[in-house]
């Protein structure tokens, strides 16, 4: 299901996978993060998601004060959720915001008990994510028809992924 109550994200979540994934939808405008953010980590809670699929592809490069709050307020909250695996979608052109993720990844570190990953794509992370689940292609077809390209990402077969770090 396509969740638009939190605005700035674009969240799909499987209740049978317990699987949310999100994107970042609101351009270069960061002035919500925090808010959002916050929103964000009560659903997770709300949902009781174990597995979930950060997109930060979309995210533009965050800045010291958006480091800063993520640090001391919004990833200290994360590590406290009842998570299992956490995915990072990020390409390798985004360097800025990869040392950024790198540095918050270390600073709570200690309190991390679930698996997380990266990802250089959505595809290939929610394949990992749910394990190859049959509900793939359905999951698929509901994100792009959300964006309007649905024949671009839906794959008959999931091919066996490759985790990068």
């Amino acid at each position: 299901m396509i969740i638009r109550s939190i605005p700035h994200f674009c969240l799909q979540y499987d209740q049978v996978l317990s699987v949310l994934r999100l994107e970042w939808i609101s351009g270069p405008d960061m002035s919500e993060l925090h808010t959002s953010s916050q929103h964000l980590l009560g659903l997770i809670r709300t949902l009781s998601v174990r597995h979930l699929l950060l997109d930060m592809n979309t995210v533009p490069d965050l800045s010291l004060a958006d480091q800063v709050w993520l640090g001391d307020h919004w990833m200290p909250e994360l590590v406290t959720l009842t998570l299992e695996r956490l995915v990072l979608v990020i390409d390798s052109f985004r360097v800025h915001n990869q040392l950024a993720i790198d540095a918050l990844h270390d600073l709570v570190q200690p309190g991390i008990r679930f698996d997380a990953q990266y990802f250089p794509d959505s595809i290939s992370a929610m394949d990992w994510l749910t394990d190859g689940s049959g509900r793939l292609p359905t999951l698929a077809a509901e994100w792009d028809a959300r964006h309007g390209n649905a024949p671009q990402l839906v794959r008959s077969s999931w091919l066996p992924l490759t985790v990068t770090h």
